[in-house]
């Protein structure tokens, strides 16, 4: 039977950023996910932050324009709020492109990636896996890195998320330099109800996109998406066929018990989703960085209290004002509160607080450990 250090499940973002950071390390690190291409069920429009792309390392050449402008839309679509930065806020990636990046460097560091593979559980500490002459695995340690509703947490009994959007979005192929790059975003609870609808380009395709409470989502997800995309503001003329992808988004903020001895959680299977914007890529980041300091270092000297960094307890009360106003958020269920909403932000303290959300320097936080003998808390910057 093969032995590993650490078993990652799940070759997203957070599992092969975090897989990376574990074999530079030196551990045996051996991370499986149940697509047979990194290119198929992407679940993220991938949009990209500037203090994400200050901080890490994702290639230009699988980067959009730059895009400083957004515009806001109440259901109406009249009057909408025209923001602009002097800064390229955003940009949009190839996310199969970027999968494979990250796959290349977690390999080039030592790590085994299996694609194919489907995690069905763990037997004290041997994970059983199914997939073509697939044989269980001796493990010392788990990632959970399997998305929103993670089958990891589960067997490791820590937390699950429990406040999900459901999202969904058309990708479509359009004419180079087909308008200046602009986030376009839609508040309209009759479409999505208790988030938006948007388009955004990357140079090369058009991202048409809903996500919201699934519950309120009269007629299916599915053709919400086609009325919105029917009419949906920015978007450039198709010229080619079109792909669809979609799932789930946590929005309760990250999940308080993160660790216990056997494993732990990252990206989306942690909450790590901002619960106002729902952006995650950042967070998996800057999440899988504190993750592999404790993973090596408890791996190293067997002390369960490292574990106790990795507290998501702690990590939440960062987040209490976007909590706050993710409730406020998912409380607009009418046209008309939507309609008030946008033109509270036409007014002065409205912008500043639209640029304060969508052009801050305000991001999950820069989260690592402290030294060994000092206090097993993370340290972390003021956001």
């Amino acid at each position: 039977m093969q032995t590993v250090d650490v078993l990652v499940v799940g070759a997203g973002l957070a599992g092969l950023h975090t897989a990376r950071l574990l074999a530079e390390r030196g551990l045996g690190v051996l991370v499986v996910d149940r697509r047979r291409s990194l290119a198929s069920g992407i679940r993220t429009t991938g949009i990209f932050v500037r203090r994400t792309l200050d901080d890490f390392d994702v290639p230009g050449h699988l980067l959009g324009p730059g895009v400083r402008d957004v515009v806001l839309y109440p259901p109406s679509r009249r009057a909408p709020v025209r923001l602009t930065s002097d800064r390229d806020e955003y940009r949009v990636a190839d996310m199969p492109g970027v999968y494979e990046h990250a796959r290349r460097a977690a390999e080039r560091a030592g790590a085994q990636v299996r694609l194919g593979v489907r995690y069905e559980g763990l037997v004290h500490d041997v994970a059983e896996l199914a997939g073509e002459a697939q044989e269980p695995v001796r493990v010392r340690f788990v990632v959970g890195a399997d998305g929103a509703r993670s089958r990891v947490a589960r067997d490791l009994g820590l937390d699950v998320n429990r406040r999900l959007l459901v999202g969904a979005e058309i990708v479509e192929p359009i004419a180079a330099g087909s308008g200046v790059p602009t986030f376009h975003c839609v508040l309209d609870p009759r479409i999505a109800p208790g988030y938006l609808g948007w388009v955004i380009d990357d140079g090369r395709h058009a991202h048409i996109g809903i996500a919201g409470y699934q519950r309120a989502m009269r007629g299916g997800l599915r053709q919400l998406l086609d009325r919105f995309a029917a009419d949906a503001p920015g978007r450039a003329r198709p010229t080619g066929a079109a792909e669809r992808r979609g799932g789930p988004i946590p929005v309760g903020g990250i999940l308080r018990r993160l660790a216990c001895p056997r494993g732990l959680l990252v990206g989306d299977a942690a909450g790590a989703v901002s619960p106002l914007t729902a952006g995650g890529l950042d967070p998996c980041l800057r999440l899988s960085e504190l993750a592999a300091d404790v993973v090596v270092r408890y791996l190293r000297d067997g002390d369960d209290t490292v574990l106790r960094a990795y507290d998501g307890s702690a990590l939440r009360e960062r987040f209490r004002g976007r909590l706050a106003l993710r409730r406020l958020f998912a409380g607009v269920r009418s046209p008309a509160v939507a309609e008030a909403a946008v033109a509270a932000l036409r007014t002065g303290a409205g912008r500043a607080a639209a640029r304060r959300v969508l052009f801050g320097d305000g991001s999950f936080p820069d989260v690592r450990l402290q030294a060994p003998g000092t206090d097993t808390r993370y340290a972390a910057p003021a956001p």
